[in-house]
């Protein structure tokens, strides 16, 4: 991928072109039976559920037959939107919108119980006014999810890229998990369920993965009181370890 296309990862335009080249279906970084256990600790079956810049991954349909009630989906391109809606016209369950997530006004404030995000954010940190525009995102995430809803990040970004990001927003107590690349035939050498120590220069995490992990992230990005216990059982699960 070249430079210019990677920074037109923003554009709708970019992904109209691609998804009428390109059927599908595609998952970004992970699919679903691989985060399924993370996702279990932080989002009920009956919450309701956004997954930004879905494209034409399988992951809602996956969470569905997983027993989860309301997966809702946006994305930027309207090709692949009307792609999805047509194929997936008998799953109530599952609802497809075209829509920019630096501008999500169709939804109300406080109207979802967790937002899933892989690979979004980074697209956008790929593009034009990349600060700018992640910042826009972000506020939006906080502002469709209730009060103590939860944001789920997957990317390629390390502490030191993402985490200052986050918690400049001020507005949710972030954990770190981390997952292996890729499948692998041998046991994963992360336990995917257990926060990693996260500190403010990332330091901790650097000490603990080594250089260059073949690792994606996951933030955990959890708003009010329930982020705050969560922080707590943290420290003490670490302090114990």
């Amino acid at each position: 991928m070249t430079g210019a296309a990677s920074q037109a990862y923003g554009e709708a335009w970019y992904w109209d072109e691609r998804y009428r080249k390109e059927a599908g279906p595609f998952d970004w970084y992970q699919k679903y039976p691989a985060l399924a256990p993370l996702l279990r600790l932080y989002v009920r079956p009956h919450h309701r559920l956004l997954l930004v810049g879905c494209g034409n991954s399988v992951f809602g349909e996956n969470m569905v037959d997983d027993g989860y009630q309301d997966v809702v989906n946006v994305d930027i391109s309207s090709v692949v939107i009307e792609q999805m809606k047509k194929k997936y016209h008998d799953k109530p369950q599952m609802k497809y919108m075209k829509m920019d997530v630096k501008n999500m006004s169709d939804f109300e404030t406080g109207s979802f119980d967790a937002v899933l995000d892989k690979g979004t954010l980074d697209s956008i940190m790929c593009g034009q006014n990349s600060q700018e525009h992640a910042t826009k995102m972000l506020g939006e995430v906080n502002r469709i999810l209730k009060d103590t809803g939860v944001y789920i990040m997957i990317t390629y970004g390390d502490p030191s890229y993402r985490l200052h990001l986050l918690k400049d927003m001020q507005i949710w107590t972030v954990q770190l998990h981390v997952i292996d690349r890729w499948d692998r035939s041998s046991k994963q050498k992360w336990d995917l369920t257990k926060p990693l120590p996260l500190h403010d220069d990332s330091t901790s995490t650097i000490s603990l993965l080594g250089p260059k992990p073949d690792v994606h992230y996951i933030y955990v990005c959890i708003k009010g009181d329930n982020g705050a216990r969560a922080s707590s059982k943290a420290e003490a699960d670490e302090a114990a370890s």
